[in-house]
């Protein structure tokens, strides 16, 4: 990791983990809505090798789902991938508790409390993928096996276009 890049929970978990990863900074905008897509504008990637971490409601039980930034999450395949019947995007507020990170900076990895994650089956297709490093303005580039093993996800189809 360079001196630039900020040490996050994320960093930690995956340096801990002997698991490779590439950190990018860019400038976050305060008046940016839609992170992943202005991660994905910043560092000049396309939006489907950018993943969003989205944390969900399954029947009542938290959970993450990782997908490109491009695409809209499934929620009734969200639910399936995790044994449950019906999926809801969570409350900002109680993600943020439950994760430890800021929306617009949830990373999948070294979260506060570990959730059941889902990854996109749409990562395979990609040497390495970006997700958030804990922080507005700060992306992880991870080979997706790897995301998969610092996670314990599972992965399955999760997104419609």
């Amino acid at each position: 990791m360079s001196a630039a890049s900020p040490s996050t929970p994320a960093t930690v978990a995956l340096e801990r983990a002997g698991i490779p990863f590439t950190p990018h900074v860019y400038e976050h905008h305060e008046t940016a809505t839609n992170f992943g897509e202005e991660a994905a504008a910043a560092l000049g990637l396309r939006e489907d090798q950018v993943f969003k971490t989205l944390v969900v409601s399954v029947d009542g039980a938290l959970a993450v789902a990782i997908v490109p930034v491009a695409d809209r999450l499934d929620l009734k395949a969200v639910a399936a991938a995790v044994g449950g019947k019906k999926a809801s995007l969570a409350d900002p507020a109680l993600a943020e508790r439950r994760t430890g990170y800021v929306v617009g900076g949830i990373s999948p990895i070294g979260q506060r409390t570990r959730l059941r994650t889902v990854l996109d089956a749409s990562a395979a297709e990609h040497p390495t993928i970006f997700v958030s490093g804990g922080r507005r303005g700060f992306d992880i580039e991870v080979v997706p096996a790897d995301l998969v093993r610092a996670t314990d996800a599972s992965t399955a189809a999760i997104t419609r276009t």
